[in-house]
This record gives C-alpha cells, structure tokens and sequence, in this order.
C-alpha cells in the first residue's frame, strides 16, 4: 500500500519534479479558439502540480489543416495566439511547450515553441518531416534537422531557433522533439540527452490505428531507457480531422525505461497524463552506468538559462515503502518465479563445476535456511539428482525454540533430505571453559561461539559428505553485518547473496502457495509468521522466543528501505529519511525513522569487512553487496560525512 503525505517544503529540493502531458481539444484552423482551449487544459489541478508540460504537435492550430498551412492569414493568426498564449501565461511558473507552424524567411517550420512566465525562450523545427502513408508534411513543413545557432521572429520578438535548444530550468535541463523525431534511427532526443537533458518532451499528432498505441508506448519507454530521462509525449485529440483519420489524444510520461502514466484513450474527457518523476535519480544513473557518457553528441547545443522561480510546485509525491518488491500480485509472482530460476541456476553451475552431488546446509526453522533449503530442492530435482545428498542440519542449543525445531524438522522431512541433529551445548560449554568465559554471561562471546560452532560442524561434514557448506544468510544481514564473522558469515557458496529479508518472505510464500505437500505449506506459512531471531540467547520464562532481532538492530522493512537507496539511487540520508517519512507515514514516526537511519548507516560503513570477504552467491536484483560485482568500498572508510547528516535531520 502506498501512503502519500504532503509537506510544508516542496518535493523539488529533492530533484522531485511533476512533468505532464495534455491534449487540449482543437478547432481547426482558430489559433484564438485554441489559445482558450489550452488554457482550459492548462487549468487542471493534476497540471497545476507540473512544472514541466508539453501539448500536441501545431496546437495551436491544430495538426490536420493541411492545405491551410499555405495561408498567410493562419501563419499570421499562429504567430499572433502564441504572443496571446504567453501574455495569459505571465504568472504561470511552469515551462510549457506548444506546438505551432512558424515561418522563417522561405521556409516553413512544424515548431514547438517554449514558453514560461510570460516569455517565449525559443522555438525548435521538427527535425524530420514524414511523407508516406498517410503522412503529407513535405508539402507544407520544410525538414529542420540542419538548422542550428539561428533565430526567429514571432510578430517582432526574435527567439533563439534550431534544433540546438537545450532549456534550463529549476536546474533542470529539457530537450525537445517532435513526433517522427522519435521514430528515427537515432532521435534528436539521444544527441539532446547526451549534451546534458534530463526531461524530453514530445509534441505529436500520432494517430490510431490498430497495434500502434502498444508500439508507441515501447519507443517511448525505450527511448526513456536508452537516455536515462523522463519522457513526456504529447499526441493530438479531440477536434483534428476525422476525414481519413482519428486521433485519440495519447499523452505518455515514461521514466528510465518504465511508464509512469498513461491518458485514456477515446475520452470524451481531455486526455492527460502526469507523473513525479526524480531527476537526482536520473543523474544518479546516468553517472553509475558509465557507459552513458561514452555515447556520441552531435553538434553545440544552446543552453536556454531560465531563472529559477521561488515559488515551489508540489506534485505528487508517492513512495513505494517496499522497493525490493512489486506492488501488484501479478508481478509480484512473475518477480518470484524469475528469483528462485536464478538461484536455482547459480546452484546449478555451481555444482557442475564442482562435481559436487553432495550439499550441506543448516537448518534452524527460520526464513534464510528454509528458503535455501528450497532452492537446493529446486537445483536437484532440475538436475535430477538424489535429494538424499542434500544433508540438512541442525543444530540446537539452549536458546533454541521448540517452534523453529519442529518447522526445520517438517520441511526437511517434507523434502526429503538427509537429516542429521547435532546439539552443540556440550562442545561450546567445553569451549568456554577452555578459552575462560565465565558461564552464563550472554554476550558477544557467548552468542559467537555458537555460530562458529556450527559452521565448523557444517565445515566437517562437507568434508564427511564430499560436498559443500551452502550459505543461507541474505543481503540485508550483510548489509548490517548481523553475521558472525567466519561463523554463519562463511559458506561455499550462497544462495541468498542477493536477496533482501523482505523479499525471501515472498520467494518463500510463493513455495507455499505451489507446493503440493499440505504439511510443508502450513509450516512454511508458520515460518514466515516467526519472529525473526538468531536464536543464540536463551529466552525468558514464558516466552518462546527471546531475542528477536528486529528489537536489537531495527525493522528490517525500514533497512531494506534505505539499503536500496542507497546502494540503487545513491540518495543522501536526508533525502532518504524525508521519503521513508512518506512511504511510512501512520507507521513510523520522524524519530523512529531517524534512529533506524543512523544505525543504518553506522553498522553499513562498520562491517563492510565482512563484505570484502563474502562467497560467491548469485545477483538476483537491480542491487548486490558482492565486492566484485556492484560494491566495492574500502573497509576502513569513514561514515562522518553520512552520519552527520542523518543526526542532523
């Protein structure tokens, strides 16, 4: 569920920016009209939020005027009701770009022309100019692909003219194109993002016909993609020519590859799509992705400076409190499907290169182990191997529970693999006698004992069995360092690398809901529903489970919450805890929040020397911890600079 709140200060300081796109209706051949009728669309309160919008292809005459095009008296009437529309726009604070024909010495230009707060800051030609099918623009529109460093006059008022416009404002840089622009090889759009744009907006005229909504949402996502940008795109509506063509009103706002709004179709409603969109995350990407800046710009751009204006915009701020985890079910268990192939196949090639038939994994009952467990199932029944040379162990102490004993036991009996139990009390009471701790002090050296104690037991079968040590510890523990070191921290190989405690829930959910077993279903379901405990302090009378470990270093809802913006967006701690304000509102207070952010960032930065050492294990995300795939840092790095931040807030 998403939770939305609304802040006295604006989403803009944190590069949030609401970017939409509208299809006002049209009258052929009445720029007047039409200035009121974009001016009635301009009005709505979805774009009142947007600080940067683009209307259709010639809107302000409309796109099918065909011969009219020839008319002094509608060139002459454009010019005039884009003087109009700026007038009317004086104190609007968004950048705006419209569509309009102008004529500049012989020629005449399909243009989009900018305005904001009152001013026409430029005008740029469309770059290619179709003329098959049902498109006829080389008879009115000449091309404007080479038209670079000039100027035009609008009724008196020379603007800045060419394909070389980048316009900056709010700190935002934003190219333009126009509709078949798009449908080339290389799009203007790719030189624009490549000299620096961030928001491309798009003006068309697209109209309907059967397959093409589908095929322009692809170019539009894709090209989103390819660029590292937003996208907003723009096609004409109600009012154009229905001689031989309908138009729809299409407006796409698309993202880094994905599509953040869509208008509806066929409406009789003006169609309309909005979206916020992060643009600190786009230059986050773009400089992650280091191949983005080796592409090739064409030509000098002209940086069109708009001063920034004061007063904020506040679009719509909706933060996903689950990053690591689709919204919808459907996608949820796509996600799920493709998670547990992936492990699955690493196990796989693992083993094949290995020769090992055998693996050792230990069982506590709890989340981690079961879904490794699982996944070693999956390998071996894919590779039609024995279950039996999965050997399972566990190993109780004093402070385990008699509820994740009995689920390690079902699921293991359930699968069937080899069982083995091995109570380590005796071993780690000897050993505390040999090393001097005095008994019954529960504390770092009483609790790591037993974690060594236990992956030397899995060390030596490994060694019993001719197979290997399978790790079960996931991300977010490595993340916060919640391992010991060279205990559980220690594996051949494991299988939860790159998966976040939030997400091994559903991977072992989805196990649940697919298996055929009642008994293992109802136990993995009891496993989920465990509170999450390393189990290594004995509890208090009367309670099953003592340590839980949620109590000790934080929700790991919350940490995985800033993990993934951390390490996917490269956010900074205070952008990071105004967003988790958001997506946890009615949960966790400011404070809360805060607490867990700073323990975040302490325990990050404190055991990235555990990281430098992990196994090898499988990438299943966007993100991973592993020191030679997606992070690397030096352990004795100082977390000052962070920390002071995050205690600030």
């Amino acid at each position: 569920m998403l939770h939305t709140q609304q802040y006295t200060y604006s989403p803009e300081k944190y590069g949030n920016f609401g970017i939409g796109a509208v299809s006002p209706r049209v009258s052929l051949g009445n720029p007047a009209q039409n200035v009121s009728n974009i001016l009635e669309a301009l009005g709505n309160p979805q774009l009142r939020q947007c600080r940067f919008i683009v209307l259709p292809e010639l809107s302000i005459t409309g796109y099918t005027c065909a011969d009219l095009f020839l008319q002094d008296s509608l060139i002459e009437a454009a010019a005039e009701a884009l003087l109009t529309l700026a007038h009317e726009l004086k104190s609007d604070t968004r950048l705006i770009a419209v569509g309009a024909p102008l004529l500049k010495g012989h020629k005449l230009y399909n243009c989009a022309v900018v305005i904001c707060k009152g001013e026409i800051l430029g005008a740029v030609p469309k770059s290619f100019i179709p003329n098959y099918q049902e498109f006829y623009e080389r008879r009115w529109f000449a091309p404007g692909r080479d038209v670079e460093g000039e100027t035009v006059s609008i009724c008196g008022i020379t603007v800045p003219f060419g394909k070389d416009l980048i316009f900056e404002y709010q700190g935002v840089k934003v190219g333009v194109e126009i509709c078949e622009d798009l449908w080339m090889p290389v799009p203007p759009s790719s030189g624009l993002c490549m000299a620096g744009a961030e928001v491309v907006l798009n003006l068309s005229a697209t109209d309907d016909n059967v397959g093409k909504f589908d095929y322009i949402r692809s170019l539009v996502k894709a090209q989103s993609g390819r660029c590292r940008c937003a996208y907003a795109y723009s096609a004409a509506g109600s009012g154009e020519s229905s001689t031989d063509l309908v138009f729809s009103g299409i407006d796409l706002v698309a993202c880094n590859g994905l599509m953040l709004s869509q208008s509806e179709r066929f409406t009789t409603d003006i169609p309309l799509a909005c979206a916020t969109v992060d643009i600190e995350k786009i230059r986050n990407e773009r400089r992650k992705y280091s191949t983005f800046g080796e592409g090739h710009s064409e030509g000098v751009y002209r940086l069109i400076d708009i001063p920034d204006d004061d007063r904020h915009l506040f679009p719509a701020i909706s933060v996903e409190p689950y990053p690591f985890i689709p919204s919808s079910n459907f996608a949820r268990t796509e996600n799920c499907k493709e998670i547990i192939e992936i492990q699955s196949w690493g196990l796989a090639q693992r083993l094949k290169a290995t020769g090992c038939k055998n693996l050792v994994v230990g069982i506590s009952g709890g989340l981690d182990s079961t879904l490794a467990l699982l996944t070693v199932h999956n390998t071996f029944r894919k590779l039609g191997l024995d279950p039996r040379g999965i050997v399972g162990v566990t190993m109780p102490s004093t402070a385990t529970s008699q509820r994740t004993h009995s689920n390690a036991h079902t699921i293991m009996q359930a699968l069937g693999v080899t069982i083995l139990e091995i109570p380590i009390n005796d071993a780690v009471q000897l050993h505390f006698r040999d090393i001097g701790h005095e008994e019954g002090t529960f504390d770092a050296v009483y609790e790591n004992s037993q974690a060594r104690e236990r992956t030397q037991i899995l060390m030596d079968l490994a060694n019993k069995y001719g197979g290997m040590v399978l790790g079960t510890g996931d991300m977010s523990e490595m993340a916060l360092g919640w391992c010991t070191y060279n205990g559980d921290h220690m594996s051949m190989y494991n299988v939860n690398a790159g998966v976040p405690k939030t997400l091994v829930k559903y991977l072992v959910g989805w196990y649940a809901e697919n298996s055929d077993s009642e008994k293992l279903r109802l136990s993995l379901l009891d496993i989920i529903d465990t509170p999450i405990s390393p189990e290594l302090i004995p509890s208090a009378e009367g309670e099953e489970i003592g340590q839980k470990t949620e109590e000790l270093v934080g929700p790991y809802e919350l940490h995985d919450f800033f993990l993934f913006h951390v390490l996917r967006n490269g956010f900074r701690p205070s952008k990071i805890q105004w967003m988790a304000e958001l997506a946890f509102e009615g949960k966790y207070d400011r404070e809360t929040i805060k607490k867990w952010l700073v323990n975040f960032y302490r325990r990050f930065f404190t055991q990235q020397f555990k990281r430098s050492c992990m196994p090898d294990g499988p990438k299943v995300g966007s993100v991973c911890l592993s020191p030679r795939g997606d992070w690397r840092m030096p352990s004795d790095a100082s977390a000052r600079l962070w920390l002071k931040e995050a205690e600030s807030l």
